[in-house]
């Protein structure tokens, strides 16, 4: 079976079921036999399922422990194969790359020269082979582009203290000697957030590290320079940029910060009119909210996110409705900024612990799967880390939340990164893909099949979210989604126990909640839910839909 049947491996526990049979529990005969078997509806747009790759931990190709662009490309056909008729691949239709330009760090957020790609990754053209094979594949890809601040060892900045350590004692510096000194922040005052320049008595803001210099974005000179650099980029093929750090382009000025992005995004939009613009302002939702009046497509929902976040404390407190309610006031709240905007929920990153180490106890895989589908099942464009699809630990310094892909258990297997070299022996708690692909119950199998039903409702991504207060409580959580003509309901049952709901008086596009069929389902266990007579059983910590 392919992709357009989609519960061929729905982790064993409808095995029965698409053998063409009922399952009888309680002497009742459950109907599941059109449950997950919705075509895939892959619609080109800016509602994707993205997958964010760190290409230094990702796929090795050349043997030196390092991951690589031509590595990557060698496992294209994981992330997408770009064939309806498979269901080998986790489904995902965007790539997001963290950065790959040439820089001094492991990281690479200290970029040196922003129309290159670090050697560490290969060339240039192992970068336009890239793009060719996720292109064919349906995948669009979009790259880190840092503004806030470059290399101490960018030429810009190296040109710039260059010329300061020239200047007589006393003298102040000259843009028409020196345009660069321009580009960057720099006084004669200590202040906060900034360091010392060698060999001067002057000093520079940096207030990620002395060595990233912070941007002046706001010199018409440094925008001309971005302009350059976008067309480079956009020249060769990529589909958009996720903009690092937005709102420290001015620290203290979110509308300072919100004009950037106005200013970013015409200038995009003029040369790409679908390009696709994410931005990461790591803030409250009420702040982030107001970076959308930038006309930005996205800003990543960082509430969602992280072992503190909605999804998280919603499966640790056993508040099934304090998810709905917020993901009902996140769309109220974006929308009265941009009605066009696209939420941009993600679960974890690589600046955040990773997801599988958030619960402990004998429901922790559990949890640990219906999250996912918490994030992958909201409304806008869902991102996914590498590694999460296997449940990957790590967690502490940054090092360790960027372990390698865990294609294997062995080490020395072909392909595996040694990881960044400050990192922690990392101990995995769950199997690599070697080992759960074998098994139908894995967290692997969970996520691929949660990907393949948002690929087969447009209005999972695409649709608008109201949550049904009076059907929903500590453990369950009732959605509807409503996009053009169609409704749905996403049901979740975020509790360890079996729950019963009474779905008689949701009502979908006028059709009673008596007469609604039940057409997707996500288990954790091996249980089926059921749906009859408009009384809805959802066995412990499982996602339904209804239409």
């Amino acid at each position: 079976m392919g992709k357009r049947i989609l519960a061929a491996l729905l982790f064993g526990s409808l095995a029965v079921t698409f053998a063409g049979c009922g399952n009888k529990q309680d002497g009742t005969e459950i109907a599941v036999e059109n449950v997950n078997q919705k075509e895939l509806t892959m619609i080109d747009d800016n509602y994707r399922t993205w997958y964010e790759v760190f290409v230094y931990s990702f796929y090795d190709s050349d043997g030196d422990g390092v991951g690589d662009l031509k590595g990557l490309t060698e496992k294209l056909d994981y992330i997408n194969d770009g064939d309806d008729a498979t269901d080998t691949d986790l489904g995902c239709n965007g790539i997001w790359l963290m950065p790959v330009m040439p820089s001094t760090t492991y990281h690479k957020y200290d970029v040196t020269d922003y129309c290159g790609i670090d050697a560490e990754y290969g060339t240039l053209e192992d970068f336009k082979a890239l793009l060719e094979g996720c292109h064919q594949r349906g995948i669009d890809v979009i790259i880190d582009l840092v503004m806030n601040h470059s290399s101490s060892q960018h030429p810009w900045f190296l040109e710039a203290a260059d010329y300061l350590r020239t200047l007589p004692e006393g003298a102040e510096p000259d843009s028409l000697e020196c345009p660069y000194v321009d580009y960057y922040y720099f006084s004669k005052d200590s202040a906060n957030g900034y360091q010392p320049l060698e060999g001067t008595d002057w000093h520079y803001e940096a207030r990620f590290w002395s060595e990233m210099p912070d941007l002046n974005i706001g010199n018409e000179a440094v925008r001309d320079e971005f302009e350059k650099i976008v067309d480079f980029w956009l020249d060769l093929g990529v589909d958009g940029f996720r903009l690092d750090a937005a709102k420290e382009y001015y620290s203290d000025s979110v509308d300072a910060n919100v004009e950037v992005l106005s200013w970013f995004s015409d200038m995009v939009k003029g040369k790409k009119e679908d390009a696709y613009l994410v931005a990461e302002v790591w803030n409250d939702m009420d702040t982030y909210a107001k970076y959308y009046a930038s006309g930005i497509d996205s800003c990543f929902d960082f509430a969602f996110a992280d072992s503190t976040g909605i999804i998280a404390s919603a499966l640790k407190d056993g508040s099934a409705s304090s998810y709905g309610k917020a993901l009902e006031r996140s769309g109220e709240l974006f929308s009265s900024y941009n009605e066009t905007y696209i939420d941009a929920p993600f679960y974890t990153n690589h600046d955040m612990a990773r997801g599988a180490g958030y619960y402990s106890g004998d429901n922790s895989e559990n949890q640990t799967k219906i999250a996912q589908a918490m994030n992958l099942l909201m409304s806008g464009s869902a991102f996914l880390y590498y590694g999460e699809e296997l449940g990957m630990k790590g967690s502490g310094k940054d090092e360790n939340k960027r372990a390698p892909m865990y294609w294997s258990e062995d080490a020395s297997a072909p392909g595996m990164c040694r990881g960044p070299l400050e990192m922690d022996n990392v101990k995995m708690k769950y199997g690599s893909l070697e080992t759960q692909e074998a098994d139908e119950h894995s967290i692997y199998h969970f996520v691929k099949e949660t990907i393949r039903l948002r690929n087969s409702y447009p209005e999972i991504a695409r649709g608008k979210t109201d949550f049904e207060e009076n059907l929903s409580g500590d453990a369950v959580c009732v959605l509807k989604k409503t996009y053009g003509e169609s409704e749905i309901s996403l049901i979740y049952n975020l509790s360890a126990e079996e729950q019963t709901v009474d779905v008689s008086g949701l009502s979908l596009k006028g059709k009673a909640g008596e007469d609604l069929a039940l057409t997707g389902m996500l288990l954790t266990g091996e249980t089926p839910a059921e749906l009859k007579d408009g009384t809805l059983r959802m066995p412990p910590y499982s996602v339904v839909v209804l239409e």
